[in-house]
């Protein structure tokens, strides 16, 4: 076989196995009940090897992406599976990154034996239980936050453990919504199941394992390639975040980036303590932020899978707030240190490879979270979305506004679905104008999003960059904060970047999120100074 026809057989088994994977998370889309997953698509899916190795994901959510293989690696150390088993976990501190997001995790067999491959999906159920509505409050400590799930059979021979899931969702707000994504999420691993099972037949056992392996190996080489394009040295960057929601500031994430030949160090040693609030991040988040970033290092097309983490080293402080020791806080170390981490991790590879790494993006995602009764029926509600921001300008053009960015890949949950789904109305949607910091290329627009609450409703903000504004770079200025306000018979009430309290039929939520940061000088920087 010519090396030229070795490569394309390569790639139409990078396409197969990729094609499971988005097959999964259109079931699960389809399939699901809530907004937050159906509207929202805040869900992740991936095929794994018979080692647990990731070969292949879909388009989805990042932090998910990057932090799952932990996740099925700590259900691999714990369970053995027989055919028709499925086993859920959300554990922070094995592999997961919040408790919303549950992991479910089914082999595919072939001819008896150990399992060939894994399938496994994650998903942001909108309530968990804990002490806030939406299971993402101002906590402390892990027990505040929502059910702590280890490695459980939830799916055992084909049959649901019906006395599992009924514990589980007496624990929760919304019962009936989570059980018909729970349901969602079956259906997604069955559907990749199914299909890598069709392709084991189709090319048999010992063609296919050896075509996935062969995937993490030609991911390796095209990632040492593209880290041999960086110069060597050692590069150091910084920033905060704006707080921890229970009194403590500018808390800092800090980086130092060695690049050697073709391997790339990451030691995030020098971060600051683990916090009392809940925006600590456990290693697999950190390892999440790194191998995204290495993956926009290397060139479209390049299979996505474990080998791209052969040529890279992660150290982190246990006890820091990338790495926080259980019981930590953790709900928002997955949605706001993620977005931090990221703005650190290319800082620094602005410094190694100059005019290649765009400005900061808005650097967070604008967690509100949300419940009561819904006046309408009568039923409980919980609701959980992020909003997008502006996206960092780089020497090739401005940046895109209102848009998801970097550790996220969610959509904005339409408004016609909010409002049908939930005791809400939206009363304001759009760019906010000016909000992109200037320079020869802009930042991207942040958005408002003012929404009316139709009943007495609980409400959790989780934001940032309230203080410390998204870096701009080559000059260009940084992008605008964001804003949150309570609006109360007609008075408009600053509130903390995070914050909870009790809304009343009437109030109003206005959000608006941060700009991106711009680039390269503009003449309007200079023009302020003379």
């Amino acid at each position: 076989m010519t090396d030229a026809r070795d490569l394309l057989v390569l790639d139409v088994f990078r396409n197969r196995f990729a094609a499971v994977a988005e097959e999964m998370g259109v079931t699960l889309m389809r399939t699901a009940y809530s907004p937050n997953i159906k509207e929202r698509r805040d869900y992740s899916c991936a095929v794994f090897d018979a080692a647990g190795d990731m070969v292949a994901q879909a388009a989805h959510i990042p932090v998910h992406l990057g932090a799952m293989p932990l996740s099925v690696a700590a259900v691999l150390a714990e369970k053995t599976f027989a055919p028709g088993d499925m086993v859920m976990v959300n554990d922070p501190f094995r592999g997961g990154t919040h408790l919303p997001d549950i992991t479910l995790v089914a082999p595919v067999f072939a001819d008896g034996g150990r399992p060939v491959f894994y399938v496994a999906n994650r998903a942001h159920h909108s309530d968990v239980g804990g002490m806030a509505a939406g299971s993402m409050p101002l906590s402390t400590s892990l027990f505040q936050e929502g059910m702590v799930i280890p490695p459980l059979t939830v799916v055992r021979g084909g049959e649901l453990d019906r006395q599992l899931m009924d514990f589980f969702l007496a624990n929760v707000r919304t019962p009936v919504e989570r059980e018909g994504d729970f349901a969602a999420q079956i259906m997604a691993n069955l559907t990749g199941a199914k299909r890598l099972s069709e392709m084991i037949v189709k090319f048999g056992r010992e063609r296919t394992a050896q075509q996935a392996a062969r995937l993490l190996d030609h991911a390796e080489t095209l990632a040492r390639a593209a880290i041999r394009d960086v110069p060597d040295g050692v590069y150091e960057a910084g920033d905060m975040l704006d707080d921890d929601g229970v009194g403590t500031a500018d808390i800092a994430v800090r980086l130092r980036l060695t690049v050697r030949g073709d391997t790339m160090a990451f030691d995030f040693c020098a971060s600051d303590p683990q916090a009392v609030g809940c925006v600590n991040a456990t290693r697999a988040i950190a390892v999440s932020c790194v191998l995204y970033a290495v993956r926009c290092l290397v060139a479209r097309g390049v299979p996505v899978n474990a080998g791209l983490s052969r040529p890279i080293q992660i150290v982190t402080r246990p006890g820091s707030v990338v790495d926080a020791r259980f019981p930590a806080a953790v709900a928002g170390g997955n949605v706001e240190t993620s977005q931090r981490l990221v703005d650190v991790i290319f800082l620094a590879l602005s410094r190694a490879l100059p005019g290649s790494v765009p400005a900061a993006s808005q650097g967070t995602m604008n967690n509100v979270a949300m419940g009561g009764v819904d006046p309408r029926t009568g039923a409980a509600f919980a609701y959980y979305e992020t909003l997008a921001g502006g996206m960092g300008a780089g020497a090739a053009g401005a940046g895109e506004s209102a848009v998801h960015s970097h550790m996220t890949n969610t959509l904005n949950t339409p408004v016609e679905a909010l409002e049908y789904a939930y005791p809400l109305l939206v009363r304001e949607y759009g760019l906010r104008r000016g909000s992109g910091g200037q320079g020869a290329h802009r930042g991207g627009e942040g958005l408002t999003r003012e929404v009316e609450f139709l009943g007495p409703t609980e409400v959790t903000v989780l934001s940032d960059r309230r203080v410390h504004a998204p870096y701009g770079l080559a000059g260009g200025a940084p992008g605008a904060t964001g804003r949150n306000v309570l609006i109360t018979g007609g008075e408009a009430r600053e509130l903390p970047g995070k914050c909870h309290f009790a809304a009343a039929p009437g109030d109003r939520l206005r959000v608006e999120t941060p700009g991106g940061g711009g680039y390269g000088y503009y003449l309007y920087n200079i023009a302020k100074f003379e």
